[in-house]
């Protein structure tokens, strides 16, 4: 809209012009209302069904916090240098389907469930008293915002922990709670580099009450210890306060004859005044093994607390100080941001117990330092990237006749006063911003009269610039509203396990395995898939780009009974049967997992079926506002009990009519739990986010023709019901359970 439109001389010209500002004003709040509600639907869509934020906060606490989502776990060796995850031990108790036990051990929601609000845990020490393992670590209280140093109790080695709730508040910020024994007391000195000084407290009722002995040294020291070596105490130390230290990267030394002071510098104070990534920052207890002493310190160069690094001290004296780093010997996590730790590790505490087994406690997150601060930057980012592409499309459209206001730009208006131009000569800023208003506006002609949308190459602009606006908008609500993107596992009665993923498949479907372990094994709670192949030429385990072990189960017969077989093999308790051709996420995933392990007596599925004497699909079951059957081609069951109970005597009737059909195994299945129950519930449903069917890409589907499938489903029926009993009187209600995941 240029100014001869606007400025043309005679009262009529001043209305026409006037009701095209009117009627560009407004087609271009249509056009900006249009976009904001469909680019809103899009982005509203995503986040319901792609983006949903994976935490589990507990009450008051777990919120997201821009330290991180530390957490701590449980390790074990026959020397600090062959430590294994808890997992790999394979620690089972019958008490729990938590069992066999996962890391971590200590959540922010371990310590809010007990009513001390926690966003984090971090920085764990060990102490043992007797046959009972202490755990004192720091807590970021979700109120205060500020740290505090919490305790847990543990009478199996660690396998699970009693929080005991909180040993030490101060006004400050308090983390590193080193814990050790002098003389018969218990002392501890934690970190509170934010008082200025460093302080060391002793228990007067342990582990709940502490008393402050002495202010150590009235410097703001961070992750400092001390260690009895060669008949003298040591203190190390780092020291961010001085001018031209490197933080993370610097390291002191101090000596005395006690615990308890005084203190004298070493000679070569600073030891280290460096780069942060050599792990000069202390990242937990020293500790001595076949007569060597270790140093943990922290590798900061990526991001704060980004691994853990092993140093063995090889000289320490009054005058000289050296050490040589070695291999840690901890497994690396690999499942990237689905592993507990797989961002960042920053501390440890290794120690021997009295069987001569060695016990080690680290901390570990998921995220980087600042990841929901970056992740609003780009996300807002994001979206103003989307309302630059909506304003472009508008102008090629012609909806859009202007960047800017008419009347911001001189050379858009018409008659203006004497005393406005001399306002506008005398303010120089005012002119050039106005002067640049109004070449973007005539850059709006100039864009319509290159790109036209009703030719090929308008059309394919506007297209492509939509799109583009789509994808910006999906990646700014990920970035915002989807979390960190890794996916969490969910914690039962404070504890997490991990269970194994079966499927089985033949050659035909070797393309959709491989993409299927890709997805799954990158899944937090898995601990191993088993691929029963039944026919045609197996597949090697290297050929899987898997996160965890791969085990192809070759069976000598093509049956759909190999599905169920007993597997000695398989050390959880939990099995995961998924047909290969299924694609849901981790999260969904993850939530079958926790209702499974509330009811591990059921079989806990994502497809549910209404059935009596004619097999119908899930709309029946809509229809009718419940379910009897879920499909075991998606399900949760326990291994040991469901696979026993298929091969028994009792099934051997169902086994052979499974053979004959060459289908109908999950119905057998269903029939068996129900037979064994004696009339309680036996299924439970989880309704996945969203679930894609991949083998309608490929036509390897299994069961092509529906009505068939359901004819042969309807006759296994009326034989099961023959033999084992009929469903039709159970019936399990949709939105039963209080998790709402049954929807």
């Amino acid at each position: 809209m240029g100014s001869g439109q606007i400025g043309s001389g005679g009262g009529s010209g001043s209305k026409n012009g006037s009701r095209e500002k009117c009627g560009g004003a407004s087609s271009a709040f249509a056009f900006f209302l249009f976009s904001f509600v469909v680019l809103g639907s899009v982005g509203g869509l995503y986040a319901r069904f792609m983006a949903a934020a994976n935490v589990h906060a507990a009450a008051q606490g777990c919120e997201e916090d821009n330290e991180g989502s530390w957490a701590i776990g449980v390790y074990y060796g026959d020397s600090p240098f062959s430590l294994r995850p808890i997992e790999e031990m394979n620690i089972w108790k019958e008490k729990s389907a938590a069992w066999p036990v996962a890391n971590p051990v200590v959540t922010c929601a371990s310590l809010s469930r007990s009513g001390f609000p926690s966003n984090f845990v971090a920085d764990p020490f060990l102490f043992q008293h007797a046959d009972v393992l202490y755990l004192f670590y720091e807590t970021k209280n979700s109120i205060t915002m500020q740290g505090d140093i919490g305790v847990a109790r543990s009478g199996d080695k660690g396998a699970t922990w009693e929080q005991l709730g909180i040993a030490l508040d101060e006004d400050w910020h308090l983390s590193y709670p080193y814990v050790f024994e002098y003389n018969g007391n218990i002392y501890m000195m934690p970190e509170g580099s934010a008082k200025g000084d460093l302080r060391l407290y002793r228990a007067t009722n342990f582990p709940l009450k502490w008393k402050l002995e002495r202010v150590v040294m009235k410097k703001p020291l961070v992750d400092s210890f001390m260690i009895l070596h060669e008949g003298k105490y040591w203190l190390f130390g780092s020291d961010h306060s001085g001018i031209g230290t490197r933080k993370n990267g610097q390291l002191e030394i101090w000596y005395s004859v006690s615990p308890l002071g005084p203190w004298r510098p070493h000679k070569k104070k600073p030891i280290y005044n460096t780069d942060k990534s050599v792990g000069a920052r202390n990242g937990g207890r020293p500790f001595m093994y076949n007569g060597n002493l270790y140093r943990v310190g922290q590798d900061c160069s990526e991001t704060y607390g980004h691994r853990i690094r092993v140093f063995n001290v090889t000289v320490l004296t009054t005058l000289e100080f050296k050490e040589v780093e070695v291999p840690l010997g901890v497994n690396e996590p690999i499942k990237g941001r689905n592993s507990w730790n797989g961002a960042r590790n920053h501390h440890l505490d290794a120690q021997q117990l009295g069987s001569g087994e060695w016990i080690a406690v680290l901390d570990g997150d998921r995220v980087p330092s600042g990841d929901s601060m970056r992740r609003f930057v780009l996300g807002f980012a994001s979206v103003m990237a989307v309302a630059m592409l909506t304003v472009l499309v508008g102008m090629l459209l012609g909806a859009v006749k202007c960047v800017v206001p008419l009347s911001w730009c001189p050379h858009d208006i018409g008659k203006r006063s004497d005393a406005f131009l001399a306002w506008e000569r005398s303010n120089f800023f005012s002119s050039k911003l106005r002067l640049l208003c109004s070449r973007l506006n005539r850059g709006c002609s100039a864009l319509r009269t290159r790109i036209r949308p009703n030719t090929c190459t308008g059309m394919l602009v506007v297209v492509s610039t939509v799109l583009t606006a789509a994808v910006l908008m999906c990646t700014g609500v990920r970035c915002m509203y989807g979390g960190s993107g890794a996916q969490e596992p969910y914690a039962v009665e404070g504890h997490y396990s991990q269970f194994t993923l079966l499927t089985m498949t033949y050659d035909a479907r070797l393309w959709n395995l491989k993409m299927y372990v890709k997805h799954y094994s990158r899944c937090a709670s898995v601990r191993e898939i088993v691929v029963v192949w039944n026919r045609g030429t197996p597949p090697r385990s290297s050929d899987f780009d898997s996160a965890v072990p791969v085990r192809v189960r070759v069976e000598n017969r093509n049956s759909l009974n190999n599905r169920f077989k007993p597997d000695p093999l398989i050390k959880t308790r939990a099995v995961l049967e998924l047909d290969d051709d299924i694609m849901m996420t981790c999260d969904d995933v993850e939530r079958g997992f926790r209702v499974w392990r509330e009811n591990p007596d059921r079989i806990v599925g994502f497809y549910p079926r209404l059935v009596g004497s004619r097999y119908r699909g899930e709309k029946h079951a809509r229809r009718h506002g419940g379910y009897n059957v879920v499909l075991t081609g998606a399900a949760f069951l326990d291994g040991r009990a469901a696979f026993g109970r298929y091969w028994s005597e009792e099934a051997e009737a169902g086994r052979a009519l499974v053979d004959e059909l060459f289908n109908c195994e999950d119905v057998l299945m269903n029939h068996l739990y129900a037979n064994a129950s004696k009339g309680g519930v036996t299924v439970e449903y989880v309704r996945p986010a969203w679930a894609i069917d991949t083998s309608k890409f490929s036509g390897a589907a299994i069961s092509r023709n529906t009505q068939a499938h359901y004819g042969v489903r309807s006759k296994c029926l009326k034989e099961f019901s023959g033999i084992y009993g009929s469903l039709s009187r159970r019936k399990s209600e949709f939105r039963r359970r209080k998790d709402g995941w049954d929807v």
